[in-house]
């Protein structure tokens, strides 16, 4: 909090506005109907300005970035709004004092599920577009090297992408060989598990009409459009979404503090209504800020709070759609980066191996198989009691 008023050299407030009569062209004082002067009002200081809250923030962000780093974390504060900084995030609603205190009581309010679809799916966009970005690249660097490999075999290898199908069968044996030290019942278990998934793999690269590389890179391109589509229509829906709890909650506010405004107007003499403001000041201001806001959505108390309420249930449930659009376009990345780790053991396997998934271990059942196997090649031994039968026989 800053104050907007000066204070002098002996501690004493100053005024933060004063009153400027008016002039006419020829210097003179306009007198209005009712007999007094023209004038408006001036502030004596410009602390109320923008561009000082833009400095005082920018300042504040200085000192907590500096503390953040002397403490050794990576965390940052930035003052600028997501759209300054070009970020393509859906910014969150901001939550009151009284929204707070329902959530921490665990009470569900419209605000806080906003926040939490919000995070939702600013998370999943993260996600997507990290995936995106890191498939494309690899796609780029396999790509690239393959033209340099070919390029001194074959002159038409230069513009030719590697073939996805051969490149996955070869992956299945380049995995057979790697099983030839397991066991009999390990590597048919392999074998099978390995068939399936890359089976799947195939099925959906047919589907898509996925034969290369470069297809699988145009593909993911427009997948990252369409995420892109999907998260603009969410952003654009929670934006208004946030605009519709903003009025609900300034009608609400005006209705409540409604009756001490209108006793205020009602007072006549303005020593008496000054006093009155003074004792009300937190009732007057609420109502105020809240009529301010209804005026600048164009809207006033009489607004149609049913028909603001159905608009926000049918964007709720088309914010709820496109999340759900969102997940499967993130689940339909998976298939993708499979195939990158397949392909890439088999084009880089020296990279491979630096990202190579743990094998998968033998389960119980197979140990259990193994060890019944090795015990019924064993002979059977014979106790001390059986021997004497046998003696004495």
């Amino acid at each position: 909090m800053l104050t907007m008023r000066a204070i002098d050299e002996n501690g004493k407030w100053l005024p933060k506005s004063r009153k400027v009569y008016d002039l006419d062209e020829n210097g003179e004082r306009i007198r209005l109907p009712s007999g007094n002067w023209k004038s408006h009002k001036e502030n004596t200081v410009d602390w109320n300005e923008q561009y000082h809250a833009e400095e005082w923030r920018h300042g504040w962000e200085l000192v907590q970035n500096k503390y953040l780093e002397l403490a050794g974390s990576p965390e940052r504060v930035d003052m600028r709004s997501y759209e300054r900084q070009g970020l393509d995030k859906i910014p969150t609603v901001h939550m009151g004092a009284a929204v707070c205190a329902l959530e921490r009581k665990g009470i569900e309010t419209n605000i806080g599920n906003l926040n939490r679809d919000i995070k939702a799916a600013n998370h999943m966009m993260n996600a997507i577009r990290s995936t995106i970005r890191n498939l494309r690249n690899w796609i780029a660097d396999i790509v690239e090297a393959t033209k340099e490999a070919f390029a001194e075999v074959e002159a038409q290898a230069k513009s030719t992408s590697p073939d996805l199908v051969i490149l996955l069968r070869d992956y299945l044996n380049l995995r057979k060989a790697e099983r030839s030290d397991w066991s009999r019942y390990g590597q048919q278990k392999g074998t099978t598990d390995d068939l399936k998934a890359v089976s799947k793999a195939m099925i959906y690269l047919k589907e898509h009409e996925l034969f290369t590389l470069e297809d699988l890179d145009t593909a993911l391109q427009g997948m990252s459009e369409k995420a892109k589509g999907i998260h603009a229509d969410m952003k654009k829906a929670s934006a208004r979404m946030k605009v519709i709890t903003s009025i609900q909650n300034a009608v609400a506010d005006c209705q409540t503090y409604k009756a001490v405004h209108d006793k205020y107007l009602k007072i006549g003499w303005k020593a008496r209504q000054a006093a009155f403001a003074e004792s009300h000041k937190d009732e007057l201001d609420s109502f105020n800020k809240a009529f301010r806001y209804l005026k600048k959505q164009g809207v006033d108390l009489n607004v149609n709070l049913d028909s603001l309420q159905a608009e926000y249930d049918k964007l709720k449930a088309t914010h709820t759609e496109l999340a759900g659009q969102l997940a499967a376009a993130k689940e339909e990345l998976q298939p993708m980066k499979d195939i990158r780790y397949w392909v890439s053991k088999v084009l880089t396997p020296e990279q491979s191996e630096i990202e190579k998934k743990p094998e998968p271990k033998h389960s119980v059942t197979e140990k259990m198989k193994f060890l019944q196997e090795q015990s019924n090649h064993q002979p059977e031994q014979k106790t001390p009691q059986q021997k004497k039968q046998n003696m004495e026989l």
